[in-house]
């Protein structure tokens, strides 16, 4: 086990659309999967030690180090001061379709700064020794490490022996190191001219954050969330991650540790929410399209997630040779939560495509089929009990979220057939709706209590019932859903930050505790301000927006020190970021009147 791991608020996040690696203060990228989010991962140390794999490129020595991403990039530059001198490194990944890229720029700023250089490849998660080569030709030196389909390669001016070495960089030097993978069975690639990939990823990237039409108070934490979202979606197929990384721990030493490099459609749906209430109009194609080719076939077999190129198998496995992040085991990758049966996701889906199309995205009779057959499915099936929004691996209930998003789900669907022209048995859909309604008033109503419940059978609350009106199932001023933000408030906030649900229950079937969930908070800023709390709403999002760490990230779960626990860069909790800072916009002119015409819910 590493005894001194980077705490996980400690990471910056480099990306090319297709995969993406975390990076320590000290200059070494601990985690990254190639080719793409949810291939295995060629350096591991998060969640091992260093010999399981990792690229170090930082000081010998002491230093002090600064960090952010160059203006509306993921493009990272890190200062590093030391006694001797300064030292700038410059991390970043050109997007390409046949090979991906890690380029490290290393710049001489002031004196001299003595470097370690260590290059540890181990694919599969750390386990496999890869067969190294030197080799020589027009450009310098190379390594290559191959090991089946995959070869990787490191081009730069210093390469690394078998543990490591140090070089000494001096003022004014410029030294370009590129690490790269590429199918084993192709020809060595070209050199990268490391000037021009850098000049056009600053560019693209630059030009895609200027298409933002928010201009609010949180710009700059806003814009990094877009840069997130942006660097979680494959460009290519168009799946949207809900996390880079797996098996960082939601507790420090539980069991509480799950792989989220995989396309959830409910945070997929919501992530296209949130971009195409930033102004994104065209977020929703790629994403639909890529929903159309995972769940093309039977409706009734969807699942709620799928591989990031539509994929459907993706088995959980234990990893018994990683010790995990602080020793939090066991390791895990793929997802269980695959075979669930999660009322709610449909829901999101048909929200989120309902937004798309009164935005301009146009169906074809292929697009709304599906719809409409995921839609007749939910409404002879909606009565069964599921594992809910938070997956729980405990008994099914009757969640009451999840029967407001089946409402939801019909709302929409009534939606697209009256406002879009598009064919379907809205009469059906209607008495879906009206019945789903009706039983959540009464059962997912606690009378005594003035709130909703989690579920029919209990009296506990849950986060998830901040989004009743969100989703429009009751009006912001309604005094129920007054009451169950009241409730959440008093049941569910820890350090004035607000939990999933309370663990105690032993709702979720699982040992140990967790900490308070980034995006719930977000969702308490958010319902603040529609009640017409604007006060609270402020307080919150301030407090949130200055718990990001030193370049603008969150994990899933946050402490109230700051420590942050879960997986990270977490979609979630960067786009209830965006969610609640145009809510606070919207809604600041008092509960249920928005300040613009726009309908963001």
């Amino acid at each position: 086990m590493n005894d001194n791991p980077t705490p996980i608020e400690g990471y910056a996040y480099i990306g090319d659309q297709r995969t993406g690696a975390m990076v320590s203060p000290g200059g070494s990228i601990d985690w990254l999967c190639l080719p793409t989010f949810d291939a295995s991962a060629v350096f591991a140390a998060m969640i091992g030690t260093p010999e399981h794999g990792r690229w170090l490129l930082g000081p010998a020595g002491e230093a002090t180090t600064t960090r952010r991403y160059l203006p509306g990039t993921l493009v990272l530059e890190t200062l590093h001061e030391t006694l001797s001198g300064t030292v700038r490194v410059t991390d970043f990944m050109p997007a390409a379709r046949d090979r991906a890229d890690v380029i490290r720029r290393v710049e001489g700023v002031s004196g001299e700064v003595e470097m370690r250089h260590e290059w540890t490849v181990r694919p599969w998660y750390g386990k496999r020794q890869p067969w190294m080569n030197l080799l020589d030709d027009e450009h310098g030196r190379r390594l290559t490490a191959t090991a089946g389909p995959s070869r990787y390669e490191l081009r730069a001016p210093h390469l690394p022996g078998v543990g490591g070495d140090t070089f000494t960089v001096t003022a004014g030097e410029v030294l370009d190191f590129d690490f790269t993978w590429q199918e084993s069975h192709l020809p060595p690639c070209r050199h990268v001219d490391v000037d021009e990939a850098l000049k056009t990823t600053m560019r693209e990237s630059q030009e895609w954050l200027a298409l933002s039409d928010y201009d609010g108070d949180y710009r700059e934490a806003f814009d990094t969330s877009l840069m997130v979202l942006r660097h979680l979606t494959d460009a290519d197929t168009g799946g949207i991650v809900a996390a880079p990384t797996a098996s960082l721990p939601e507790e420090i030493g539980g069991g509480r540790n799950w792989d989220y490099r995989y396309c959830w459609l409910r945070d997929a749906s919501l992530t296209i929410e949130a971009l195409l209430s930033a102004g994104y109009q065209n977020a929703a194609r790629l994403w639909r399209d890529w929903l159309v080719r995972a769940v093309a076939g039977d409706p009734t077999r969807m699942q709620i997630m799928y591989r990031v190129d539509g994929g459907h198998d993706l088995p959980e496995r234990e990893l018994d040779h990683l010790p995990g992040y602080r020793g939090s085991t066991p390791v895990h990758i793929g997802n269980g939560a695959v075979g669930q049966r999660q009322t709610d996701v449909l829901g999101e889906v048909m929200v989120a495509l309902e937004m798309a199309r009164d935005m301009g995205l146009a169906e074809d009779e292929h697009t709304w089929a599906l719809q409409v057959a995921l839609v007749d499915h939910l409404a002879d099936n909606w009565e069964a009990e599921d594992n809910g929004i938070w997956e729980i691996r405990g008994p099914l209930h009757k969640f009451t979220h999840s029967r407001v998003m089946v409402w939801a789900a019909m709302d929409r669907a009534i939606r697209a057939a009256q406002k879009h022209d598009l064919p379907g048995d809205t009469a059906r859909w209607r008495a879906v709706a009206d019945t789903v309604r009706a039983e959540v008033l009464e059962r997912g109503w606690n009378a005594e209590r003035g709130s909703f419940r989690q579920h029919y059978d209990t009296d506990e609350v849950d986060a998830s019932l901040l989004l009743i009106a969100a989703v429009g199932f009751l009006e912001p001023d309604d005094e129920r859903f007054v009451g169950t933000v009241r409730a959440v408030e008093e049941d569910l906030l820890r350090d004035g930050l607000v939990l999933r649900y309370r663990t105690g229950s032993g709702i979720d079937g699982l040992a140990g505790d967790e900490h308070p969930f980034v995006i719930c908070c977000f969702w308490l800023a958010s319902a603040y301000a529609r009640v017409g709390r604007h006060d609270d709403a402020r307080a919150l999002m301030d407090r949130l927006v200055g718990m990001r760490n030193e370049v603008g990230l969150y994990s899933e779960e946050v402490d109230g020190q700051g420590r942050f626990y879960g997986n990270m860069p977490q979609a979630f909790s960067h786009l209830g970021l965006i969610t609640a800072a145009l809510d606070l916009q919207q809604y600041a002119g008092g509960p249920g009147r928005a300040a613009d015409s726009g309908d963001r819910s």
